[in-house]
């Protein structure tokens, strides 16, 4: 079985940095990929670049990171969506590994 995923996208880069330093202390998790989005409008947002972070572990190591990550991003300029999958499906395992940075 493979590892368990979590995606934390957040406000900008510094946050992402940050977020990710945080997750990666409260748990054993790997950082798989850092992805960047500027969606349509987005001048409008509070920062205008979205960060997708991909972590991997344990389910109870991925879940761990993400709070932790979500309180840190929550410091800086905030989060926007996040997920645990506790089981990625072959074919998103696909898309996982795409990056974007």
């Amino acid at each position: 079985m493979g590892k368990a995923v979590g995606l934390l996208e957040v406000y900008g880069l510094a946050t992402a940095l940050h977020a990710a330093d945080v997750a990666c202390k409260a748990a054993n998790v790997t950082i798989e990929a850092i992805d960047k989005n500027k969606p349509a409008g987005g001048d409008a947002l509070p920062v205008p670049l979205l960060i997708m972070l991909k972590f991997r572990g344990s389910v109870s190591d991925v879940t761990a990171a993400v709070e932790a990550g979500k309180r840190a991003a929550n410091e800086v300029a905030g989060y926007v969506a996040d997920k645990v999958i506790p089981s990625p499906d072959e074919d998103l395992e696909k898309l996982l590994r795409l990056n974007c940075l």
